[in-house]
Formats: structure tokens, C-alpha cells, sequence
């Protein structure tokens, strides 16, 4: 993730393509889903189980998934690999592994697009013809745009790690654990991060395990964040900031990461007015900026910042003449947060929007709220659940018999760490989880 494709990646790319190209031969599908991560498996499931629910079954392979990638990961799930509290490998399984008979899967990624003629091609060059198109293809993580940072994640003695990574979620937890004094700082950016509470999820996890292990009164916990506030949504931010307060964490706003120099253990920052300020640090977390993917920014489906530009109800692409193509997920414009727990709510309209589009011909009636989820981690055994829709009003799941979800719950904790991974394994990638419905798919009206 962090280094330049080595040949032996490359190896193993052409086998997977040697590998998938049986049982994807054609090159003309009913639905093409470009990404196979939590949307795009999400969504594959549940437009064939949509179709099979309406009397209109699908022939196998009708349904195709474009990834290159070797695993697909459980990305929420980092921030307990940080926190020490799983091993990183429970959170990835083998991508090849996910998908039913039904669905096809073409080991190659997608290179561009081509709406006109309702095609795309990949990095193979194969040219790959659909009815409908679903771009689930996630964001970039922009680890370079930090000068320092990668060379300092792959030195087991810089004190740097990010919980945003495969390769250094478990570095967190060894520089977390291994730290007996000096300054702790945690960094977020300003602007589109994966799950934007995660920066202060660690932190808290940090705080708490010095404080429970003797070395409170020895580590100086710093929140670094380019954000002016602790969170987007007043009610929660609120309350967050007191407990900053409280806990003693220093925190400074308007600050995002601009260069580390790990010979003298500093970190640059840049305010808003242009002007940088160095912090000296022990243990440094990073929270890298991140922005739309390269294929997707340079095509005629995205809007002006780079996002594919859909309908913020419907998920449906603007443009009429792009009409038979759809976006969920992180890739997307929709004006809400970049979690698991959106695109659990987004792909039941997806699905039946996309659904009533190819048996009708017309968008159908669901609408999307942007409801999103922040399961923010506050401690071991604590966990604040953060639920709100567009405008960033709160919606919350459990309020009416639970009381107000602001107040950080023991039971909310074990949501996270317990039953989240496991209902993800088993339901949500196979199309069978529904956002705060479960497992019941919701109605929309006819």
C-alpha cells in the first residue's frame, strides 16, 4: 500500500486475471460493479436478490465485480487492531472467497469510462459493455501528500503508524503499548476522511490505556486536527470537547500534518493562515488526507472535486444521459460521512432505484436520508454512538428506550467490537444487513 507495485505483486495480479477470466469470459453484463469492497459486494447480493424477490432471476454471471484486489478488508475494524484489542488478520479474507456462484468477478480494475456507449474499459485493456453501472470503487488514501510520512510508517523505530492501513494498524498498537513517556499526538485532516471519528477513536483507546496502566501523569495526548471542531455534528462535538477537557488532552484546531522529520522526532503543521508550527512528538498517529481516485477524477462521470456526481436522494448519476449509471459509498459526491455504516443504508436504494430503472425504465421512489453511523470508541468498554442524517442532525437508533446517545454505553461498546465485525461478515457483504433495520429490508413506497 505503501510502496511502488513489486514484480511479485504483479505475478500474482496476472494469475488472479488468469484465474477469474473462466468464469467471466464474456464481456457483456446486465450490472457491472466496479469495486468489490463493503459497497460493491453489498450491492451485487442485493440487486440478484432483488431481481429473484420480483419473479426476474438473473442467469449466474449476469451481475459482475471488477477488482484487481487479492484481499477485501473489514477497514472498521483497524481501529480495534490499533487499540490491541484484535489481530489485523481477522479483518481480511481472500476477495476471490466472497463471491456466490452467481456473481462474476473480473480480476482487473477499471481504467476508464465510456457512458456514451454504456461501457468500460480496464487496465487490461478489455472493453466490458453493461446495462447498469455501479461505481463502488472507495477513495484514495494520499500517503505521499505528507512529506516524510511514508518512510517513517516502514521504520519500526520511527514512533509513526496510522490505523488507516493494513500494514501499520498493528504498529499503532505496539507504539501505543510500548509508550512509557513523552507526547502522544493524534492528527486528522481537514476535509474527506474514511470514518472522520476514527483520528480521535485511537486517541481516546490511547488515553485510556495509560491511564489504566500507571503512565497518565507521564504522556502528554495532543488531538492535532485541521477540522474546528472535535466533530461535525454540534451535539456530539460538544460533548466530546468536554471530555477533552476533562481527560486533560490538549487540543489544537485549524492544524493539519504538513512533514515529518523523524530524525528529530518532529511533526510540521500548517494553520489556516498559511503559517507552520513544529511539535516534538514520541508517538506520532497519523490520519493521512484522502480524495477521489485518479480513473474516477479524470472522467466524464465525476463532478468538479472529483466525485462521482449522483443524485443525493436517489444515488442516481445527474446526468440524464447517464441515467443507467449509480454510485455508493465513499466514491460518491453524497454529503455525508464516509462509513460502513452509510453504505448499509445506501444500498437498499441503490438496489431498488437501479432495480425499477432496468424493469421500467424509471428511477424508483427510495429515498437515501444520508443516515451514517460513527461508533465513537471514548475508552475500553465505552463507546459513544453517533447517528445522523443529512443537515448533521441526529438520528439516533436506540434513544427512545435507551436514553440520549450522547452518553457513552458499555452495550454500544460491545456493538463495535462484537457484533459490527460479525454481522458484517455474515450478512452485510452478502446483501443480508440493512443499516438500522438489520435484517429486515426496508419499504418504499410503490
Amino acid at each position: 500500500m505503501l510502496t511502488a507495485h513489486t514484480s511479485t505483486r504483479l505475478s500474482r495480479q496476472a494469475a488472479r486475471h488468469v484465474r477469474f477470466a473462466s468464469s467471466a469470459a464474456k464481456d457483456k453484463f446486465k450490472v457491472v460493479i466496479i469495486g468489490g469492497g463493503a459497497g460493491g459486494l453489498s450491492v451485487a447480493n442485493q440487486i440478484y436478490n432483488r431481481f429473484l424477490a420480483a419473479g426476474k432471476r438473473l442467469n449466474h454471471g449476469d451481475i459482475v465485480v471488477l477488482d484487481e484486489a487479492q484481499f477485501h478488508y473489514y477497514q472498521p475494524g483497524w481501529t480495534l487492531v490499533g487499540a490491541g484489542l484484535r489481530s489485523k488478520y481477522d479483518f481480511r479474507r481472500p476477495l476471490a472467497s466472497l463471491f456466490p456462484p452467481h456473481i462474476a468477478h473480473i480480476g482487473e480494475n477499471v481504467a476508464t469510462f465510456s457512458p456514451a456507449t454504456s461501457s468500460v474499459t480496464t487496465s487490461a485493456g478489455r472493453s466490458i459493455t453493461y446495462e447498469a453501472l455501479v461505481i463502488a470503487a472507495g477513495l484514495k488514501t494520499n500517503w505521499d501528500s505528507i512529506s516524510g510520512l511514508s518512510q517513517a510508517l516502514i521504520d519500526p523505530a520511527s514512533g509513526v503508524s496510522s490505523i488507516y492501513s493494513f500494514d501499520t494498524c498493528d504498529k499503532t498498537w505496539e507504539n501505543i503499548d510500548s509508550l512509557q513517556h513523552g507526547n502522544a499526538i493524534f492528527t486528522q485532516p481537514a476535509g474527506v476522511v474514511k470514518c472522520a471519528g476514527a483520528p480521535q477513536k485511537i486517541m481516546w483507546m490511547g488515553w485510556d490505556r495509560y491511564r489504566k496502566s500507571g503512565r497518565g501523569n507521564d504522556i502528554n495526548v495532543t488531538f492535532m486536527t485541521g477540522m474546528p471542531g472535535m466533530f461535525s455534528v454540534k451535539k456530539y462535538s460538544e460533548v466530546l470537547d468536554a471530555l477533552r477537557l476533562k481527560r486533560g488532552v490538549r487540543g489544537e484546531f485549524g492544524h493539519n500534518l504538513v512533514a515529518v522529520d523523524v530524525s528529530n522526532r518532529k511533526a510540521t503543521f500548517r494553520k489556516a493562515d498559511g503559517t507552520t508550527v513544529d511539535r516534538e512528538y514520541s508517538l506520532l498517529h497519523v490520519t493521512p488526507p484522502m480524495g477521489p481516485l485518479d480513473f474516477i477524477k479524470n472522467s466524464p462521470v465525476a463532478d468538479a472535486a472529483g466525485w462521482v456526481e449522483v443524485n443525493p436522494a436517489t444515488l442516481q448519476h445527474v446526468k440524464p444521459e447517464f441515467s443507467n449509471i449509480f454510485a455508493v459509498g465513499d466514491c460518491s459526491s453524497l454529503p455525508t460521512s464516509k462509513t460502513a455504516a452509510a453504505i448499509t443504508s445506501q444500498v437498499p436504494v441503490l438496489t431498488e432505484n437501479l432495480f425499477s430503472v432496468m424493469d421500467s425504465g424509471r428511477v424508483g421512489k427510495a429515498i437515501y436520508d444520508g443516515y451514517t453511523s460513527c461508533p465513537l470508541l471514548t475508552g475500553y468498554g465505552e463507546l459513544m454512538l453517533a447517528e445522523f442524517k443529512y443537515g448533521l442532525e441526529p438520528k439516533e437508533t436506540f434513544s427512545s428506550f435507551l436514553g440520549d446517545q450522547k452518553q457513552p454505553r458499555r452495550l454500544f461498546y460491545h456493538l463495535k467490537k462484537d457484533l459490527f465485525p460479525w454481522a458484517y461478515w455474515n450478512f452485510m457483504i452478502g446483501g443480508k444487513w440493512f443499516g438500522p433495520s438489520g435484517l429486515f429490508r426496508p419499504k418504499f413506497a410503490s
